[in-house]
């Protein structure tokens, strides 16, 4: 039965407490396992300003847990222009953005298999927790590694890490490539599912999970705090006639939410997650919010909700690991991969240009443009859009004989004409030449040598790329502004409002364990929310082994 968030904030307040007056050794180190569990909870799609928006409506044990009684940092901003979820996990784990780890996208145009592909699936896995023999996924595209690699090194394996999603590019790429499980799930289904990179077959702990929790989330309908029915969960069908999938139902709900912690919970107890020899790291990526997001935009009453309950959410977990852990002895890091536009048809009513631009009309705008200049009277597939990179098909423009600065200058100009303020291509990033600016800056740290040729066009502010709702993408603030915050024993609570990046939780947390920051890492360690040195009883005044 779950706590009411008044008792549960009596709890915390409580736990606080205790924390506050322990005597324990000041420092941290993962190798003593010093803390015990470090988990850094990513919220897919969480826009920065909402903290501040609903700050009022917040209990006191979930997400003011964080702000009150950790170190709040509300002006964290990606440095680069591809606000996407891949990329985005990919720079909270390793400290370094695209032209570090080498994720510019959530996917992108294979040459060699002649369509688009995942960012983490790969070929050498398949599938474990599913019927068939499906693709698995793996870390193998990343080009830097993570912190929870580099805790894998410091300890010689003793420490574990696993990451939790709905999705498999959210699980996979925090758990880096030495990661003891990632676990996400199948669409259709909701059942939990990993891949061969880690494991030949599921745990039993996770094939009972599998087996009694989904059915619990259909079928419920998901309220406001008036009692309004927002959204339901019944089993529906899809706009092509087939069942809706959990994902798409479920997922779009708060419901979701409740579903990952809970399935954290049963990996944090079947695992011992944070009762072994040296610390643990546990990612929970919050997908919900996305799927929401897209189609409701970030100003709704869904939203809200989705905010308000997630709230609760949070505070039941915290809960839960001052239960199962002891808040002495945890870490908990919080952020998000990307933020999200405004609804462009919301942004028109103020008299702000927007527009929602239809990406498939756009393709076929491009197609057209390319088969006219390079292979008149006969149409050819020369470019696949997902709004704003274009991913150009290099065969076709060999048939054509055309170079791929050619190429990509071509489609650059074409997407100018249709909507684009401007754009950069892969040619011109691999060789630096971006203007000395905040904007060029941005392209060049999004810049990846994976994948085909492309071009990243420079969408105008408020356009999108859908048809209708909205979506991210793009280098401005209401996309790569997002929350960052962080509670434990090392952390000076208060709000900094110092100017960071997300490149700076990888650094920051691998500075106080003691370990060395992920390879291609370029963030800080924050040390104006550090608590300062003293030193411990334990330890001995005078000792000089106290640092924070």
């Amino acid at each position: 039965m779950r706590s009411s968030p008044r008792s549960a904030a009596g709890l915390l307040l409580a736990c606080l407490t205790a924390v506050l007056g322990l005597s324990v050794p000041s420092f941290a180190s993962a190798y003593n396992g010093h803390p015990k569990l470090v988990v850094v909870i990513v919220i897919d799609q969480f826009r920065g300003d909402y903290l501040e928006r609903y700050r009022d409506q917040l209990g006191d044990a979930g997400f003011r847990f964080l702000l009150d009684h950790g170190a709040y940092f509300p002006n964290c901003n990606y440095n680069y222009a591809n606000t996407r979820t891949a990329p985005g996990h990919s720079t909270l784990f390793t400290g370094a953005y695209s032209n570090g780890h080498g994720i510019a996208a959530n996917e992108w145009w294979d040459q060699k298999k002649k369509r688009m592909v995942t960012s983490v699936e790969d070929d050498a896995t398949k599938l474990v927790g599913v019927a068939g023999d499906k693709t698995g996924a793996s870390p193998h595209n990343l080009l830097a590694d993570t912190l929870g690699d580099e805790l894998k090194l410091a300890t010689q394996g003793k420490s574990r890490v696993f990451g939790v999603s709905l999705k498999d590019r959210a699980a996979v790429l925090p758990s880096g490539f030495a990661g003891d499980a990632a676990y996400w799930i199948e669409p259709k289904t909701g059942a939990w599912v990993t891949s061969t990179y880690y494991r030949d077959d599921l745990p039993k702990w996770v094939q009972d999970f599998n087996s009694s929790r989904p059915p619990k989330y259909w079928d419920r309908e998901w309220k406001d705090t008036q009692g309004t029915v927002l959204r339901s969960t019944a089993h529906r069908k899809s706009r092509d006639g087939s069942e809706a999938a959990f994902y798409e139902v479920v997922g779009s709900t708060t419901f979701g939410n409740e579903y990952e912690f809970e399935f954290a919970k049963e990996l944090m107890v079947y695992e011992n997650v944070g009762r072994g020899p040296a610390t643990d790291l546990l990612s929970i990526s919050l997908s919900p919010n996305d799927i929401l997001g897209h189609g409701v935009g970030p100003d709704s009453p869904e939203m809200q909700q989705m905010a308000l309950d997630l709230d609760r959410e949070l505070a039941d977990f915290i809960n839960f690991l001052g239960h199962q852990i002891g808040l002495a002895d945890v870490w908990i890091a919080l952020s998000a991969d990307h933020g999200v536009s405004s609804l462009p048809d919301a942004v028109k009513k103020l008299r702000i240009p927007a527009a929602n631009l239809n990406a498939e009309k756009l393709e076929v705008q491009i197609n057209s443009a390319m088969t006219a200049k390079f292979s008149p009277g006969h149409p050819t597939a020369y470019v696949k859009l997902d709004y704003p990179m274009a991913w150009l098909d290099q065969d076709a423009f060999a048939a054509a004989k055309v170079r791929e600065h050619d190429a990509e200058a071509a489609v650059g100009e074409a997407m100018k004409q249709a909507g684009a303020r401007d754009y950069y291509t892969k040619s011109q990033l691999a060789a630096g030449e971006a203007p000395d600016t905040p904007l060029g800056r941005k392209y060049l740290n999004s810049y990846s040598p994976e994948g085909s040729w492309y071009v990243m066009g420079v969408p105008d502010f408020y356009s999108v790329g859908p048809g209708k709702g909205t979506d991210h993408t793009s280098p401005y603030n209401y996309d790569t502004h997002v929350p960052l915050a962080f509670y434990g024993l090392p952390f000076q609570p208060g709000t900094y409002r110092t100017s960071v990046e997300p490149v700076d939780l990888a650094p920051t947390l691998a500075s106080l364990l003691g370990i060395n920051a992920p390879t291609h890492s370029v963030g800080r360690v924050l040390t104006e929310a550090l608590a300062p040195a003293h030193h411990s009883a334990i330890l001995g005044e005078g000792t000089g082994a106290g640092r924070p």
